[in-house]
Order: C-alpha cells, then structure tokens, then sequence
C-alpha cells in the first residue's frame, strides 16, 4: 500500500465533526488549549495512521533501522517540552529529503534525508524541529485558522494539509477532494511556525546532547542544493519554507549557546551504511554499484568510519550472493571493530544465506547471549527456528523475550505461526489476533479471536481467555465507533 494512499484513506475515514474556529480565535503560539483536536482525537486518528503503516510497502519494516530512529527520536522526547506526548517514528523507502509529522506525534522520516545528513546532529536537528510541530500543535492551530464554514469535519480539511507534509505535489487534488478552496495559502507551515519549531528544536537538541550547530548548517547544505531549478528544492524545503532570514534566526541564536563537539554513534554510521547498501531496485546491478562506491571509498580512505564502510560492503555482497566476499568483510568487522549487534545480526544472517543452518543457529545463540535485548536478533533467531521447523525453540525463544517488547506485532506474528506448524488453531487464531490488535485493526482482531473460540482444540482455561478477550475487544471496536459519531 502506498502511503500517499495511506494518508488519503485514512483521512477521508476519520468522521470527526468539529467546528471550525476563526483566524482571530486561533490561540497564541504555545498554548494548546484552544486547539481543533483534542488528545484523544488525535490519538483516535493516529491509531488509523499506525494500522496503515503497519502494512505499507513504503514503510521500512529493517528492525535495526526503526529501532536506531526510534531510540534516537525517543532520546529527543525525553527532552521535549511535552514529555506526556506519544510519538512513533518511522522510515519511508523514498530517495528524497523529506521529514514530516501527522496528528497523535507520528513523525516520518525518509531515507533520502537519513543519507543526506552529515552527521548524526544534523538528523536530530530534523527531527527535533518535527518534534516542536508536535509538540506545538502546529497541525491542529492550521485547522483553527481556517474561516471557511464548509468544513464540518476534521477529515477533509486536515487530509489536504496531511498530503501536503508528506507529498506536496498531491496538495492539489487533496483540496479538491476536500473542497478546500483557497486553502492552498495556507497548506505550508507559516513562519511563526517555523520559527517556533526551530526554537523547540534546538532546545531540545541542546539537551540532547547534541551539536546546536547542525541545525543552520543542514538548514544551509539544503537550500545551497537547490539552486539549480525552480521548484527543485527537497519535500523538506517545500513544506517548511526556509528563508536566509530564517536561517540567520537560527544562527544567532546558535552563536549564543556553548560549543560541543559531538561524535556520530556506531549506530547512525552503521545505519546509514545499510541504508546505501540496499538503495536502488531490487537487482545485481544496484548491489554492484553499491559495491563498488564502499570498495573505492575504503581504497582512497574516504570516510568517516572506516568499519561502517566495510558493514555497508559486506551487506551489499550479501544483496549480491556474493557470500565468499561477504565473509571476508565480516571477519574484517570482527577482527577490527568492537563487537555490535549489527555485525552479529549480519554474520547470522550469512550463515543462513549460505544455507547452513547449525552455524546460523550457534550465531545467533552467541548474538544473542552479547547482547540479549536485540530485535533484529531476536526475529532472526525464531524465523531460523521456523525454517528448520522447530517450532517449540521458536515458541521457547518468542515467549522468553516477550516481556522486553510487549506490544510489538511480529512477535505474535511469529507465535501464531508457530502454533500453526503444531496444528495448535485455537493459539494460532489467538496470537494472530493480538498481532491485529497491535496493529491496530481491531476489526481483524476479533474475526481471529472469533475463530480462536470456535476452534475444536484447546481447553477450558485457553477457551476462557479467548472469549473474556473476544468481549473486551468487541467492546472496543464498539466504543471507537461511538467516538467517530
């Protein structure tokens, strides 16, 4: 599912009837008490946002990526102002420079912009600026200031200013689907906005611990790209319109904040070093060009991290086939660099590449014994447990760390199939159920919970649990269709 579609279903679905406030109610910048949504209205259409983005093609599904921006944005929260805010971070498949924000603190990311940042500050400053729209309200003040009176729902107008973030030349025919005539001056974010986000921003990337000074920077390298056509800047620049004025505000106010120099995590460089190495379509002759650009970067010594260079390499080999070369890298990485998550997970991943299994499950074994809490581990242990059908270690495994992510859905996922290869249907029916459930479909919660409690095995206990769960969930798909009346 392509998640313009995403943004565009999800909108035009969300029947929330409010009344729109006039431009001279619009509260003043930082109070929220007179905004459009309420939390729980933003909650209500975040969860639909979240139930697409389960499944969209365009939406990494990488653990070790999401993770690392995850950890990375949760870092950022923590020093927001709104510490009671809710955010989900994640990665859209997309060449372009590209972040946005969508109701109930969703903040996407593109790869484009992962890549085009030169360290590991400067995508923070991106992201706690997008932070500062959350935490602003600035989507919901955009709302209030609308006068027309034609828009009885939140719906139509909020899905032209939704499209807008993520894709700016669908803004069109999103305001005429929304008849939002003579919206189009007001889809960008203004620059009492800006300015605001900017500010939040680099507090927060200040507390952070990061550099201050990625932010005017990253702000400069962008607009100093896009001086060759018009119309050619990146999604970023066109939905947050950045002027030399703007960029001044945010160097003066940098120039009185102390210096600190700040060192890229392992994880960014290894991050984004994955990242290059899966870029481009699915074939040889992408995983070709990768190989040679990391092979002539280590060849004349450029880079910032020689070992990220060397992980992009070895992951491009995998993409390849090339397993032989692969291995070199790897025992490269493990000679050379300290011992990461990431290089275990890939040595694993190796091993079942080359179709030994023995070697791929005493990898991840060992993986998993360094570093205990790993997602990426965790996942590519029990699918190895799946492959060799041994679905009793895959069950041992998923329900031994379960604790550690509880609302994480392929883990249940993996429990249902599990229960599956055992013939056990009522736990697979049950355990796909609540994969839905954290996928927030509620509908196909209960249509797997309903099958679990019709089911022929299981016994009185299971039976019990399954129905006290299938009541609990009906009476919640019943309440959220209340709160849309």
């Amino acid at each position: 599912m392509k998640l313009n579609t995403i943004v565009i279903a999800v909108l035009l679905t969300t029947n929330i009837s409010l009344n729109i406030a006039s431009a001279n109610e619009l509260p003043e910048l930082g109070d929220v008490s007179q905004t459009v949504l309420t939390p729980l209205q933003e909650q209500a259409i975040a969860e639909q946002i979240l139930r697409d983005i389960a499944v969209s093609d365009e939406v990494v599904q990488d653990a070790e990526v999401t993770d690392y921006l995850q950890a990375l944005g949760a870092r950022l929260v923590s020093n927001s102002p709104d510490k009671q805010q809710k955010f989900n971070f994640f990665v859209v498949e997309d060449n372009s420079i590209n972040a946005f924000a969508l109701p109930g603190g969703i903040v996407g990311v593109h790869t484009g912009l992962i890549l085009a940042a030169n360290s590991e500050s400067e995508l923070a400053s991106v992201l706690g600026h997008e932070i500062g729209h959350v935490t602003q309200h600035h989507l919901a003040r955009m709302l209030a200031s609308q006068k027309y009176d034609t828009f009885k729902n939140i719906a139509g107008i909020a899905l032209a200013l939704l499209v807008a973030r993520a894709s700016p030349q669908l803004a069109s025919g999103a305001l005429t689907t929304a008849s939002a005539v003579g919206v189009q001056n007001q889809l960008d974010y203004t620059r009492e906005h800006e300015r605001e986000a900017d500010r939040i921003g680099l507090q927060i990337l200040d507390s952070g611990g990061f550099d201050v000074r990625a932010m005017p920077a990253f702000f400069t390298t962008l607009q100093r790209g896009t001086r060759f056509v018009e119309g050619s800047a990146p999604s970023f620049l066109r939905t947050h319109p950045l002027t030399a004025e703007r960029i001044a505000d945010v160097a003066n106010r940098v120039e009185q904040m102390p210096y600190r120099q700040v060192t890229d995590s392992v994880e960014f460089q290894y991050v984004r070093a994955k990242l290059r190495a899966n870029a481009g379509p699915t074939n040889s002759s992408s995983a070709q060009s990768a190989i040679d650009v990391f092979e002539q970067n280590i060849r004349e010594h450029r880079y910032t991290n020689e070992a990220a260079e060397h992980y992009g390499l070895a992951v491009a080999y995998v993409r390849k086939n090339s397993l032989t070369q692969a291995e070199k890298e790897i025992a490269w990485l493990k000679k050379n660099a300290p011992q990461h998550a990431m290089i275990e997970n890939l040595s694993a991943r190796l091993q079942v590449a080359k179709n030994n299994p023995q070697q791929a499950g005493k990898q991840y074994e060992s993986a998993l014994r360094l570093f205990p809490d790993n997602r990426a581990l965790l996942y590519g242990y029990a699918e190895h447990f799946l492959a060799i059908w041994q679905a009793d270690n895959a069950l041992k495994l998923v329900k031994e760390k379960q604790s550690l992510y509880p609302d994480d859905a392929y883990l249940y996922d993996l429990m249902a199939k599990a229960y599956a290869m055992q013939n056990k249907v009522l736990l697979s029916h049950q355990a796909q159920g609540e994969a839905y459930y954290r996928k927030y479909d509620l509908a196909r919660s209960i249509e797997q919970m309903d099958l679990a409690s019709k089911a022929n095995d299981g016994d009185f206990y299971q039976k019990s649990i399954v129905e006290a769960r299938l009541k609990q969930l009906r009476q919640m798909l019943g309440d959220e269709k209340k709160a849309k009346l």
